[in-house]
């Protein structure tokens, strides 16, 4: 017999609404609450806006797939009454440079320290949807996931903590939004851990189809609105944040840092362009030699990097199939997303999504990541110099332990 929906276990990915053939389904909307917000004159509303929603938004407003509109979208928001606008690349950065040292860690634990109890392969936990997939299906393999948070959580934290700090404005009076291209991302916000700023780290979360619905309710038409930039001291993020919105960006974007801090030198890859990442493949392996190591990292001299990327459940499930026979012995780091094609396909994104919309919203990804002088994280010097002024033990270190990392839960086969 089969099972009402409310006992069907559910990862929150949207995809269900994504696909539903008559508009049925609908996520929670919170945009009447951030209304009122930002009509209460004591509070300081911010928002940050993810890659995928600005590759995909334009979509709402009649144009076709693949036109990114990051800098219509922020002058809307300030139109809309936002105090500020910040980006979400630039905690995506900061993601890079805690989860490329996790992984440096453990590499360090299993090759220098032998411990037996180092977990690898490590793997990515930006997708909220992957998370609760692995917290509900394979709850044994948890101590594989990286701890840190998705770059969503990682910004709400550090908005309550040291933006509040740096700006003398009580946390409390902070209201943090974020524009995101999954309705997992209003479950995360959700999670009762993610308070690690001593508030609800982030208050609201947003799909791009809601956020597009509240441009509408404020009379502004998108694609007329002239470009302006992101707000500091979050202003600056590199063209490795901004991929994380497609499968493989991830995984590109800690290469370009971890190969280079490792070696001193580039990533072996044309333009920084790690191709064996790209595409839309439903499992990808690849490699990426380490020689003429930097002599603090000797014990990596002539290690093969193995990594692996993922996208969509099913492809998920295959992975961890073959982690439980064992097959994936030889592999350091994983990359998965719930949504095909990563966040570009995710549940709250403009309706249609189909394979060729996710590759002309890739492509608007990749062409602006391109186009940037910044292409590396650990280049950001908004990064460099939050790990100076406010995470000052460095990444991993006691700070930016407590605000961006997190733990799992392991919840079994039952909707929770």
């Amino acid at each position: 017999m089969d099972k009402p929906l409310a006992d069907v276990v559910c990862i929150n990915c949207g995809q269900c609404i994504n696909r539903c053939p008559t508009a049925a389904l609908k996520a929670n909307d919170p945009s009447d609450d951030i209304w009122t917000a930002i009509d209460d004159p004591k509070k300081h509303v911010v928002i940050q806006t993810a890659p995928s929603p600005r590759a995909a938004i334009g979509e709402e407003f009649g144009l076709a797939p693949g036109r990114s509109m990051t800098g219509e979208l922020n002058t809307a928001l300030r139109m809309i009454g936002f105090d500020r606008v910040f980006d979400t690349n630039f905690t995506a950065d900061l993601t890079i440079m805690e989860e490329g040292t996790e992984l440096l860690l453990r590499l360090k634990a299993a090759l220098v320290d032998k411990n037996p109890d180092v977990k690898l392969p490590q793997f990515t936990s930006c997708s909220p949807g992957w998370v609760k997939y692995i917290e509900h299906f394979y709850p044994e393999y948890l101590g594989h996931m990286s701890s840190c948070k998705s770059p969503q959580q990682m910004f709400g934290a550090v908005i309550k903590t040291f933006y509040a700090q740096e700006r003398g404005i009580d946390p409390k009076d902070i209201i943090t939004v974020a524009v995101m291209p999954c309705s997992a991302k209003k479950f995360e916000c959700n999670r009762p851990e993610m308070d690690d700023s001593g508030f609800k780290d982030v208050d609201f979360g947003l799909t791009t189809r809601e956020m597009a619905q509240m441009i509408k309710e404020a009379g502004l038409f998108l694609p007329e609105l002239e470009k302006t930039g992101f707000d500091d001291p979050f202003g600056e993020a590199s063209g490795a944040g901004l991929i994380f919105g497609a499968t493989g960006g991830v995984m590109e974007a800690a290469l370009r840092t971890a190969y280079e801090l490792v070696t001193g030198r580039e990533v072996p890859f044309a333009n920084l362009d790690i191709m064996p990442c790209r595409g839309f493949e439903g499992v990808k392996q690849a490699s990426v030699k380490l020689e003429n190591v930097k002599p603090e990292w000797g014990f990596l001299e002539g290690v093969s990097l193995n990594f692996m990327i993922a996208h969509g459940t099913a492809n998920a499930k295959k992975v961890m199939e073959a982690m439980k026979r064992g097959e994936l012995a030889d592999v350091h780091f994983i990359e998965v997303m719930g949504c095909p094609g990563g966040c570009i396909g995710g549940g709250g994104q403009p309706i249609p999504t189909s394979l060729d919309i996710r590759q002309k919203r890739a492509e608007a990804i990749y062409a602006e990541d391109a186009s940037l002088a910044l292409r590396k994280s650990h280049e950001n010097e908004h990064v460099k110099y939050i790990y100076e002024k406010f995470l000052v033990e460095g990444p991993c270190g006691h700070t930016s332990h407590k605000l961006l990392h997190t733990h799992y839960v392991e919840r079994g086969k039952y909707i929770a």
